[in-house]
């Protein structure tokens, strides 16, 4: 009968040289092929830092400002061109979808135009100049956009709306361009102004009647 202790001086007795031999070429064996395959799968890097890994769904977009970048100028452009063919084929829930992307898209655009071109005013002049060029046609298509998106919100009478849109690009453009006067006529249609603007001349002479000189 063997007794505790006689357990514990067994459990106790250190491994031979060849069972030692033994377990560490099983462990450089384990390792080797741990390595190897984490490689494999790209979790490491030249340095052997652990790399997190990108998953399969997510798409990785270039902040390009070519012709294929989805955040850029001829992006808004394209976007416009698809609300005009939603519009034509009646399909205004599609349309409103494509002018708020081309909206807030463009206004982000100007923004950061804007920001760029004063941080180079002063210190390059061309560079400054291009970009201030290209914040002005971004907040162009900016208002376009809206004042389309407008148009929209009256097809499917919600004006509630189109006037706060309407009175948005007015602000922006004012009343005398040529779209900040198409939205001020649209909110005298909606008659949420009564003084319409430009106004006609009431003291017209007679047709066929010259005025006498001054």
């Amino acid at each position: 009968m063997v007794s505790f202790g006689m357990v514990g001086e067994q459990r106790q007795r250190p491994l031979g040289l060849g069972a030692v031999g033994t377990v560490s070429s099983l462990l450089l064996v384990l390792l080797s092929s741990a390595v190897a395959n984490a490689q494999k799968a790209g979790d490491f890097n030249g340095s052997g830092a652990a790399q997190p890994a990108v998953p399969s769904n997510v798409q990785i977009i270039s902040p390009s400002g070519g012709q294929g970048g989805l955040f850029s100028i001829e992006a808004t452009r394209r976007l416009l061109k698809e609300a005009e063919s939603a519009v034509s084929a009646q399909n205004y829930s599609l349309a409103a979808t494509k002018l708020q992307d081309a909206r807030q898209v463009s206004n982000q655009l100007s923004n950061f135009y804007q920001a760029l071109a004063g941080s180079f005013l002063g210190i390059d002049n061309r560079a400054s100049d291009s970009l201030r060029l290209k914040a002005l046609s971004s907040a162009q298509i900016r208002d376009q956009s809206t004042y389309q998106l407008a148009l929209v919100y009256r097809a499917q009478n919600k004006p509630e709306q189109a006037i706060p849109l309407l009175i948005e690009i007015i602000r922006s453009q004012n009343p005398s361009r040529d779209l900040g006067t198409k939205s001020y006529q649209q909110l005298f249609e909606l008659g949420f102004v009564d003084v319409p603007y430009p106004r006609t001349p009431t003291s017209a002479p007679p047709a066929g009647v010259t005025p006498p000189a001054k």
